[in-house]
């Protein structure tokens, strides 16, 4: 099958023929439709975060069942399925205690001692976050992928595998926006329009969307913003706390940098939580003002929206089919696996929401 391969940090991916193995008891074959380019895969391809290569990146997909092994129960042969790279195990003490984004079981992969999921002529490949779906064809483990509805279409339903579940399940379940409650969300890329629209979706009364692009405004009302602030032209924090007199109640960091981390943080009201989203950089920290917190103010972080992504997913996309949830609004342009490159270049500019790969 062809795959786009990481060979190197720093040079662009290649496409390549790689072999792809037979499902094991757990595992399911799964037909590759479509891959969204995400901001994480910038990061490793940069090398702002470490990851063993030779790799298959890709980690945000939908695709069709082709082989299950023996032993799975949860999804068939011809099923339309979201893959979600927080693969959970089913029965260590995060799965049991309800936190399945957060298991890092080895049982999910296949150990040093087995033949490898992906391979070359020249040795293993490495399968990147549980997924590798910069391919043709996925083999993983049967919990990281979930069936869906067959009317829901498949280059969509791929957004919901990382930045759509991400922003929405951040608003929703990591800081559990409220009826009425004022909602800021800093960076308007994939997982910040997700955030936006889930802060939406659980009923926010104000949601202000921050961004150094003006352009974005438009699309940010299209999700739920009720207001844009263009943080090029003004002090971002400056201008939240005079519109809410005060800060407000739930902050999203969808970038990745520890500016805007601490930009989160100090427009928070008093009792407010900031959340950060993106992928600060490996060895960067952020500071910030001890005495703040004596107004009971919080700042976490959140995985993959503190998904359970077998029940999440699926109400996810009956969302999107009864028009509560906006994604034909985030796809900015469909292009083929050999134009994955040109599409990260894109993406770097900042302008565009999301790149998805479409494969035939």
């Amino acid at each position: 099958m062809k795959a786009a391969v990481l060979r190197e940090v720093g040079k662009p991916l290649q496409i390549e023929d790689v072999q792809i193995n037979k499902p094991g008891p757990h595992e399911v074959l799964i037909r590759t439709k479509a891959a969204g380019l995400c901001h994480s895969d910038l990061h490793f391809m940069e090398g702002s975060y470490p990851h063993p290569l030779p790799a298959v990146l890709g980690h945000e997909s939908a695709g069709v069942v082709e082989a299950i092994g023996s032993e799975v129960r949860t999804v068939k042969v011809g099923d339309h399925v979201i893959t979600c790279l927080s693969a959970y195990c089913g029965h260590c003490e995060s799965c049991l205690t309800g936190h399945l984004s957060l298991c890092v079981s080895p049982e999910t992969k296949r150990g040093p001692d087995d033949e490898p999921r992906l391979s070359t002529a020249n040795g293993p490949m490495i399968q990147y976050l549980n997924l590798s779906s910069f391919a043709e064809q996925m083999l993983i483990h049967e919990h990281a992928c979930v069936a869906i509805r067959k009317d829901m279409p498949l280059d969509r339903a791929a957004l919901i595998g990382c930045s759509v579940m991400t922003g929405v399940g951040a608003a929703i379940h990591t800081s559990n926006v409220r009826p009425g409650e004022t909602v800021a969300v800093i960076g308007l890329g994939g997982v910040g329009l997700a955030a936006v629209n889930g802060a939406a979706i659980a009923g926010a009364g104000r949601i202000i969307a921050i961004d150094m692009v003006a352009s974005k405004g438009n699309l940010a009302r299209e999700f739920g913003a009720t207001d844009f602030i263009d943080a090029s032209q003004t002090d971002a924090v400056k201008e939240v706390i005079e519109m809410t007199k005060g800060g407000v109640h739930h902050s999203f960091e969808a970038i990745g940098l520890s500016k805007t981390a601490e930009q989160a943080f100090n427009m928070l009201r008093r009792g407010g939580t900031a959340n950060v989203i993106g992928m600060i950089p490996v060895g960067q920290t952020i500071t910030l003002m001890g005495a703040a917190f004596l107004g009971e103010k919080r700042i976490q972080g959140s995985l993959m929206g503190s998904n359970r992504f077998p029940v999440d997913m699926p109400r996810l996309v009956d969302f999107y089919m009864s028009g509560k949830l906006k994604l034909d609004e985030m796809v900015s342009q469909r292009i083929k696996l050999d134009q994955v490159n040109e599409g990260f270049a894109e993406m770097k500019k900042g302008e565009l929401a999301r790149s998805v790969i479409v494969f035939d």
